[in-house]
């Protein structure tokens, strides 16, 4: 595989599961080691969709086709990219046991979404305990939960 040339750290937050939440993402281009950053949030959410969220506007703002590391501290994120989204897509975007599943996926219009833009990339995922001193982590989750206060 080809090296990779941009790392996308992500993080969401909410306070109260739904309340006022924030998502935050950094984005690393390793060649030249510039970086950009946004945050943003909504006053009702959950913090699965904030997780989300910093990963679809993360690789929104990419201007072409690369080979990007997601490193995210939601094992939520990193198991639905690596393991579970293959099956729900083959399943019809159901989740559960059996093939008859009815279950619709959580959260489905942002898998979905996520789906179309790592469609468009070569992307890696790279799970990372959250509060562990990993300093872009730990700088996202600063981000997110800034982003969410003006609701509080």
């Amino acid at each position: 595989m080809d090296p990779i040339e941009v790392r996308l750290f992500t993080d969401g937050a909410c306070s109260g599961n739904p309340g006022p939440g924030g998502w935050a993402y950094i984005l690393e281009h390793i060649p030249t080691g510039k970086r950009k950053q946004e945050a943003g949030g909504e006053p009702l959410t959950t913090n699965n969709r904030m997780e989300l969220m910093a990963v679809i506007r993360g690789l929104e703002s990419l201007k072409r086709p690369c080979h990007v590391e997601i490193v995210t501290d939601s094992q939520y994120v990193a198991k639905g990219l690596s393991e579970w989204m293959p099956r729900w897509k083959a399943r019809g975007w159901r989740r559960g046991k059996g093939p008859n599943s009815q279950q619709e996926v959580k959260n489905l219009e942002l898998w979905q979404q996520l789906d179309a833009l790592c469609s468009r990339q070569r992307v890696k995922c790279t799970h990372v305990f959250g509060h562990a001193g990993h300093a872009e982590n730990e700088e996202c989750d600063r981000l997110a939960v800034a982003a969410y206060q003006r609701w509080l």
